[in-house]
């Protein structure tokens, strides 16, 4: 099943509304698991949001992966290992999302629930020239249905992450749906690396810079502070702030790794400034844990990615070439939720399925002058 058929539907409840996974093959009676870190756990404590679909047991993957044990290796260079400590984020993977709200700023606010979902997804390297690697994320996941079935497996892009090594430049997000194009002082640059994230439909989402620190445990890699739109997570629920702020981490370890980040939520003027009176309204910690796992069937996220590839390829290398042009750009609104994706997602299903036609030129184009992206 593919994003074609379900763009409106399916996309956004995957990606943003399913629950949690078990440690364990979930059984008809399963129930979600419940925040161990939360608010005093009294009569107040707030059930997890997220849904209530299952998928299907996984085997966990335990051993150390070849790539752990490249990242190993004595006798590289610094910037090699920095290289392999973002190539072992490649790899099929059990991930959970957890966010959580750990302070309020303002008694008077209503606690917000915290939010749980999950995904099976495969992380391919898309690129790498050696100081710039790109890696893509394929959802490809199966829901235990009703009468315990198993469904067919739904397959969409997820997301991707671009790293590039001592960078010259970067696309920062100013707020309100504008990003903006700066040079990187050489000091800034030096050693470091820059990540770049992009939404489902390649438009850019946040980036920022960081350095990479490696030990026999673990390596890490952390931001600086990074303005973020807000996820679908977020604005499908509420509209009184405008911007996270916080850092991002990335750690890599033997099998697996995990994306942390502390965020505030902060609310902006029109004019895309803090607001003088209560910027912030809450701190928030979310963690994503990528779990290997092994014998999983992602043969459908294979195709897809084969065959959309050069497509969103494409895609992107026009958001390039508009921010070369511009240096800024201010989006009509929330790509997704407006949905002005759609377009794009229903020609790479069609590439998928061998039922493409048109120009896909011509369709990016015409979708990015929609999100106002090109004049």
């Amino acid at each position: 099943m593919n994003i074609g058929r379900l763009c409106g539907g399916w996309l956004l409840t995957v990606l943003s509304t399913v629950a949690a996974a078990y440690e364990e093959a979930p059984g008809a009676n399963a129930v979600a698991p419940r925040y161990t870190f939360s608010w005093p756990l009294d009569d107040t404590a707030l059930k997890p949001r997220g849904g209530t679909t299952q998928g299907p047991p996984v085997v966990l993957d335990t051993t150390a992966s070849r790539e752990w044990q490249a990242l190993q290796e004595n006798e590289i260079s610094s910037l090699e290992r920095d290289r392999r400590a973002i190539l072992a984020m490649a790899g099929t993977y059990r991930v959970t999302f957890d966010f959580l709200e750990v302070g309020l700023f303002d008694a008077a606010q209503t606690r917000r629930a915290p939010y749980q979902s999950w995904g099976t997804e495969k992380v391919y390297v898309d690129s790498d020239s050696g100081r710039a690697i790109s890696l893509v994320h394929i959802l490809e996941m199966r829901i235990v249905q009703q009468d315990g079935s198993i469904s067919e497996p739904m397959v969409t892009k997820h997301w991707r992450q671009d790293w590039q090594y001592e960078p010259r430049q970067i696309v920062a997000y100013q707020g309100r749906e504008r990003w903006q194009q700066r040079k990187v002082a050489s000091g800034e640059a030096r050693g470091a690396w820059l990540q770049t994230v992009y939404q489902v439909d390649e438009s850019p989402r946040y980036a920022s810079i960081g350095r990479w620190q490696h030990s026999a445990s673990f390596s890490t890699w952390l931001s600086a502070d990074t303005w973020r739109p807000l996820p679908r997570r977020e604005w499908s629920v509420r509209d009184d702030y405008q911007v996270l702020i916080g850092t991002n981490r990335h750690t890599v370890f033997t099998n697996g790794w995990t994306q942390e980040e502390n965020n505030l939520k902060a609310a902006l003027t029109p004019e895309r400034k803090l607001r003088s009176e209560q910027p912030y309204l809450a701190r928030e910690y979310g963690v994503a844990r990528y779990e290997r796992i092994k014998d999983a069937d992602f043969a459908a996220a294979d195709q897809y990615y084969a065959a959309t590839r050069k497509f969103w390829d494409e895609v992107r290398d026009i958001w390039a070439s508009a921010f070369a042009d511009q240096r800024e750009i201010t989006l009509r609104g929330p790509v997704d939720k407006l949905g002005l994706f759609t377009p794009l997602f229903e020609y790479a299903d069609a590439t998928a399925s061998g039922a493409a036609s048109g120009d896909a030129d011509a369709t990016i184009r015409a979708a990015l002058r929609d999100m106002g992206a090109l004049k």
